[in-house]
Order: structure tokens, then sequence, then C-alpha cells
């Protein structure tokens, strides 16, 4: 059942509005944070960095609602709203900051960084925060995704699998794509199955069943799970197949 429903998701998709959609948007499938250049000077600094812990010194430039561009070669360049700089410092300062350790934040500036996407790699806007102690800035992207599109198949219920939760990256020449799968406690294990199409990818979720026989509690774990491509994943779009739609990237927690 599993199999057939990714093959009707995968005739849905081919050659739609959605799949050209898709395509033509700015999809990141890769971190849109770069760490200073070297990483983090001690153990301090990088747990303050996981936990959030940051303190502004000084103040950070105005900014106003605007597009800008992002460009890939050869390809032309979309426009997607700007991400002010006060947003994306409150998204990476979510702890507090007061305390120690912490970074401190001593100023910004926009600049660029390039950022893995669907597309292949873009040039794009990114804040620059000056961070005390560091001769390179700390890097974050400063445009928004574009909208997925809406799947031209409805999701399902009545097929046994599990949804797959988010996309972890793609690796290895756009040929290797590390999806994050949900599991039970008790289960032995999380897999995905994979059928690929001229403009998507469907992978279906499932679970391995576990050797023990005793009680089970109903707690689910985040696994990732690696999942090997006959050809580069390129545009096409990869889809869940119970819920038919686009598995979103996620950037993976502060490390």
């Amino acid at each position: 059942m599993l199999r057939e429903r990714a093959r009707r998701v995968g005739a849905a998709w081919e050659g739609s509005e959605a799949a050209a959609s898709w395509r033509a948007g700015y999809h990141p499938v890769g971190g849109a944070v770069r760490l200073p250049r070297g990483g983090w000077r001690s153990r301090g600094d990088r747990r303050a960095y996981q936990q959030g812990a940051f303190a502004l010194r000084g103040e950070l430039p105005r900014t106003r609602a605007t597009g800008v561009r992002v460009a890939w070669p050869g390809r032309a360049p979309v426009v997607r709203p700007l991400v002010g700089v006060q947003g994306s410092y409150a998204r990476m300062a979510f702890g507090r900051g007061g305390g120690q350790p912490h970074l401190t934040v001593t100023g910004a500036r926009l600049g660029m960084m390039t950022v893995a996407t669907t597309r292949g790699p873009a040039t794009v806007p990114a804040w620059l925060f000056a961070l005390d102690g560091y001769d390179t800035p700390l890097r974050r992207a400063a445009v928004t995704s574009a909208p997925t599109p809406r799947s031209p198949i409805a999701p399902t219920r009545s097929v046994p699998g599990r949804r797959l939760d988010r996309l972890g990256g793609v690796s290895g020449g756009g040929r290797t794509v590390t999806v994050v799968a949900v599991r039970g406690v008790c289960d032995g294990g999380a897999r995905a199955g994979v059928l690929e199409g001229r403009d998507a990818v469907v992978l279906s979720g499932s679970v391995v069943k576990g050797r023990g026989s005793g009680p089970c509690t109903k707690q689910a774990k985040l696994m990732p799970v690696r999942v090997r491509l006959k050809r580069p994943l390129g545009g096409r779009v990869l889809l869940d197949a119970l819920s038919g739609a686009p598995i979103p990237y996620k950037e993976a927690p502060p490390g």
C-alpha cells in the first residue's frame, strides 16, 4: 500500500504547476548560518551559542521591509523579503544573555553568504554579526524561503507508514539525502523507501519492528535516516508519501 501511495504522489507532481513553482523558488537545503572562521574559541562560547546566550553591546542598524535578490550562477535571480536585523538577532539570542558564559554582539552589517538550495548554491544577503573577541563575524542568511506550493494530491491517513519530520540536508553531490524520521522508543529503527521521477523524489517512511516483547511506552524519538539516490536531487522536489507535500528543511539545533 505504501509503495502504491508513493507512485500516486509522484504521478500527481510530475509535470504539475506545483513542481514548476518549486523549481523556480528559493528553497534552502543546507545551513543558513556560518560560524566565525575557525569555530568557537572555547567550550564556554560553544555552550553560549547552543543556549542562545547573547548580549548586545551597542545598537543594531535600522532596517526597513524591502525585497532583496537571491542569485544563482547562470540562472535568473529571485526576489525575496529581507529578514530585519532585529528579527535575525532575536532568533539566535533566545536565551538569557546576562549570565556567564555568553557571547557579546558589538554590531552588525549587511553582507553576503552562500547557501545550498534546491537550485544549487545561491548567493544571498546575510547579516554579519560582529562578536567580541572574534576577528570574523557570525553570518546569518537574511532572506526567507519561498512559500511551499500547494500539493496537487491530498494527504492520507489510511495508508500504514510514518510521516517524515523534516529534511536534514543534502550531500554527496546531491545523491545523499538525510531526513529525520519519527519512531517509537521500542521500535528497532526507522527507514525510508525511495521512488524517483523526473520532477519529484518520493520518500516513504516506516519503522523497523523491535525485538522486545514486554510493555512499551508511547514515547517518540527522532532519528536521522540517509537515503541514496540514483542521480542528484537537483531541482526535483522531495516529497513525503503520506502527506503528499514537500519535506521541509529545518536548520539543525545550534551546535
